[in-house]
């Protein structure tokens, strides 16, 4: 009798100690299974609030940089996420210079460009696009108490010192406004801010996002948008995902883009305006 509940209480503990160790294997397979699934580097310059901005935490939803103690947030942030969480892969932020963009994409160093970048026809010569997942116009920031400030047509900044980002429409079409003075493209729309800030330049070209972002940060600052502004093209207002050219997966990134309707854009659009840092 002793004997045989001895036997039965050896193999009950082999019992428990094989179904403890199938748990195990089944958490380390599902465990493999997640850090297996692949990686898509998406290209942005992590510089350009409200659509992508840098922080020190994951705050808001943020996402870390890769090779980076520091996140990104910010509208194309949330973006990406969609699409990459529809694609079945694993979101990796690169952090990446404006001008660099394509050329990295090209050299496959990143899978997608998602940082508020325009399909213009230029582009499209190099790279394909997605369909559009935000459109927007064009508008001029300026100080608050500028003798500008009060302008309601192109022609009303005779005089002023404008600039944009280099290497962008936004900088393009300076030329359509008569007797401004050009000033160098800058690199960033920190860089033009603080600008404005000191009275360097009396203001820039940007889309509306960002000038409501700029006023936010900055309550000297205020923005003017035009009845009849400036002539560009709409694929220049709209704002598309940049992948390499015959991309096998484009149809997908385009359905992921579909189910976003027009509120969602504009909830994106709306947290990335009041999540951007003051900083910014």
């Amino acid at each position: 009798m002793w004997k045989s509940s001895r036997v039965l209480m050896l193999m009950l503990i082999v019992t428990v100690v094989l179904v403890a160790c199938s748990k195990e294997e089944e958490q380390v397979v599902s465990e493999a299974k997640v850090e297996q699934k692949e990686p898509f580097k998406v290209g942005l310059e992590a510089d350009y609030p409200p659509f992508n901005w840098t922080q020190a935490t994951e705050a808001n939803g943020a996402v870390k940089l890769d090779g980076s103690f520091e996140y990104a947030g910010g509208y194309d942030v949330e973006v990406a996420k969609e699409v990459v969480e529809a694609l079945g892969k694993e979101l990796v932020l690169v952090k990446t210079e404006w001008d660099d963009l394509i050329p990295n994409l090209e050299a496959g160093k990143i899978d997608a460009i998602i940082a508020g970048m325009s399909p213009t026809a230029e582009r499209k010569e190099r790279i394909d696009f997605s369909d559009t997942y935000y459109a927007s116009d064009f508008v001029i920031v300026t100080k608050g108490d500028s003798p500008y400030a009060k302008a309601r047509t192109l022609a009303d900044f005779q005089g002023a010192k404008i600039t944009a980002q280099l290497n962008t429409t936004l900088y393009n079409v300076i030329d359509q406004m008569a007797n401004v003075q050009k000033q160098a493209a800058m690199e960033s729309f920190a860089v033009m801010r603080e600008a404005v800030e000191q009275g360097t330049i009396d203001g820039y070209v940007a889309e509306r996002s960002e000038a409501i972002s700029a006023t936010a940060a900055y309550d000297t600052f205020t923005y003017i948008e035009f009845e009849q502004g400036f002539d560009v093209e709409p694929e220049e207002l709209s704002i598309a995902i940049g992948v390499r050219k015959g991309y096998e997966h484009l149809d997908e990134i385009n359905s992921a883009l579909s189910t976003l309707t027009e509120i969602d854009q504009q909830m994106f659009m709306v947290q990335a305006i009041s999540n951007t840092p003051v900083t910014q």
